[in-house]
């Protein structure tokens, strides 16, 4: 079999920006609003919509993470600026979202009583908008308005758990959960999950505190398929982390702070997002990513247009402008997170630039079909069982 490693070119740090920072506290009241009938929370189909006033207001409003769209040395966001020269439509756009859970907290008492959100579309991490979906939280999109996202949407993020067809949820960037470790100070490479466990990493692994986060990967190391995982899958897996825990194997459970742990040596192996990879190689060329043999867990991070948005035709326009490969092409170059539009990886490579072109070669940015074979995606944790299954990994974390 192919090496797992993935070899990265180092480039000039960012600022980190990930899938979440802890899935804990909000996420059960997520689940909680459901599970427990409470009807206020619900929203039926019939009263998500508002008057649209896309036709006499040419303007949206755009809830995004910090640092996940390109910018320019004048302060600019090149793609978000060519849509206004495009369309005529202004975006306002805001970086307000920090952590799901944050933003879950902020935004739900505007949603469950079905008030204005001030927003015409947010990015959510699809574990996160598995919940907004089921509480009908957010407003299924016309695919007519959308052929961009039709022709071009990765065929491999097109049918979630949560969302089959992406009727309320379209891709703005994926990613890659998997390993990131110090190959020099390790001494050797790690192909699996369960090398974490080897003796010699005693003390020096680190796994995500988020349930969420950390659940698919470890059940695959076990043979699981997370398209379809029960209880006793998640079981097994949390069990054999409780015996890592109980034995010191596990240095701690971490949020955003993982990268730290593994930049000071603290840690030599740690549950990684691909995202990240770039910027801890560039900071130390001894970290390198792998996709587990037995395979990565794939995930994405959506736009969504919230109940009541009030400028929903323009936010459908926007999200159709970004899956021309031409400008997804221009977006991925930036952020360089995995690009949902596989065909802009030839637009890169014709572009003529050298950095554009390695770009396109990247396989944390363009997977290639080797890796494509081992990622999977993980359905979402539903309602009824989330309780449960957080009682257990709270115990086991100390979240």
């Amino acid at each position: 079999m192919p090496s797992t490693t993935t070899p990265i070119r180092p480039r000039a740090p960012r600022p980190l920006r990930r899938r979440s920072v802890l899935g804990g506290a909000a996420l059960l009241g997520a689940g909680t609003l459901t599970g427990c009938g409470i009807p206020s929370a619900y929203v039926a189909e019939d009263r998500r919509s508002a008057p649209d006033r896309s036709d006499r207001e040419k303007r949206l409003t755009f809830s995004n993470w910090t640092q996940y769209i390109d910018t320019d040395e004048q302060g600019g966001r090149p793609t978000l600026d060519g849509f206004a020269e495009k369309t005529g439509v202004e975006v306002t756009y805001t970086e307000d979202i920090n952590d799901n859970d944050e933003f879950f907290g902020k935004i739900s008492p505007v949603l469950t009583q079905g008030a204005d959100p001030g927003r015409d579309l947010m990015v959510i991490s699809d574990w996160m908008a598995g919940r907004y979906v089921s509480l009908g939280w957010v407003q299924a999109m016309d695919r007519d308005n959308l052929p961009n996202v039709t022709a071009n949407l990765d065929p491999q993020l097109a049918n979630p758990a949560f969302d089959p067809g992406r009727r309320r949820s379209v891709p703005w960037q994926s990613g890659i959960t998997g390993i990131a470790y110090n190959r020099k100070a390790l001494g050797r490479e790690i192909r699996s999950t369960a090398d974490l466990w080897a003796p010699d990493l005693k003390g020096r692994v680190t796994l995500f505190a988020g349930l969420d986060e950390a659940l698919g990967l470890l059940m695959l190391a076990q043979g699981a398929d997370i398209a379809a995982f029960t209880d006793d899958d998640a079981n097994k897996a949390m069990d054999l982390v409780q015996k890592m825990v109980d034995t010191g194997h596990v240095r701690r459970f971490t949020g955003n702070d993982y990268t730290s742990d593994l930049a000071s040596g603290a840690a030599l192996a740690c549950q990684a997002y691909s995202g990240d990879a770039v910027q801890l190689t560039a900071e130390n060329p001894d970290i390198e990513f792998v996709v587990p043999e037995e395979g990565g867990e794939l995930w994405a991070e959506s736009l969504m247009i919230p109940n009541r948005a009030t400028h929903k035709r323009n936010a459908e326009a926007l999200i159709d402008y970004y899956y021309q490969p031409e400008v997804a092409a221009e977006l991925a170059a930036f952020v360089q997170y995995i690009c949902p539009v596989p065909a802009a990886r030839e637009v890169l490579a014709a572009s003529g630039d050298k950095e554009k072109a390695e770009i396109a070669e990247n396989p944390l940015v363009f997977p290639t079909d080797e890796m494509r074979a081992r990622l999977r995606t993980m359905r979402d944790v539903g309602s009824a069982e989330r309780p449960g299954l957080h009682k257990v990994w709270g115990r086991i974390t100390g979240v």
